[in-house]
């Protein structure tokens, strides 16, 4: 994190954005989840995003403001079945959002998260190439349509990572200078809860 933070410096001399964006989908029923499954999937998330935030606020404050996105999902909202710990993890995420955006509002420190749903990624890529390594006729779109049904997304298909990107980048920029402790989800219309 230090070597992060010391290449942005280096190389723009301020820090105005923060992207949290870290993680691998853990899902499994509560008791079926060791202590080293929450472990993990706490340093990697919370502790992650904890650790990076501490030290971009001083750097923010040097410039005037900033921005600080955490890429949750929208299991942190409405977690489902068999989710922990990531549905725990995320949720501590969105907190972490709506608390920060109070207190560094005063400092023009803008903290919002979006909810990802069902979005191409490499996390999908890993999990096809898994099935068809014992399934050679199934197919990528086979597996985005099995997930577009299995979470009834009303819009009928799988969201384009450029899509959320989109969101990011809008809630980045000065045209969302208003908007903080805010949870946009990006699911296709999926989640139970607005």
């Amino acid at each position: 994190m230090n070597r992060a933070l010391e290449t942005t410096l280096d190389r723009f001399g301020r820090v105005d954005i923060l992207v949290n964006n870290a993680g691998v989908s853990m899902a499994k029923a509560f008791e079926e989840v060791s202590d080293e499954d929450c472990e993990s999937d706490f340093s990697l998330k919370v502790w992650g995003a904890v650790r990076f935030i501490r030290a971009v606020i001083p750097e923010m404050r040097k410039v005037g403001g900033g921005r600080i996105i955490n890429v949750t999902n929208l299991g942190g909202r409405t977690p489902g079945a068999a989710s922990m710990p990531t549905s725990i993890s995320r949720a501590a995420g969105i907190a972490i959002t709506k608390g920060l955006s109070r207190d560094l509002a005063k400092d023009n420190i803008l903290v919002n998260t979006v909810c990802i749903g069902l979005i191409k990624s490499g996390q999908h890529e890993r999990r096809y190439a898994r099935l068809k390594a014992t399934n050679p006729d199934f197919t990528m779109e086979e597996l985005y349509a099995q997930g577009v049904k299995a979470r009834g997304v009303p819009l009928g298909r799988v969201g384009e990572a450029q899509e959320a990107g989109d969101v990011i980048a809008f809630l980045a920029s000065e045209r969302a200078s208003y908007l903080t402790g805010i949870a946009i989800n990006i699911d296709g219309g999926s989640s139970p809860v607005v």
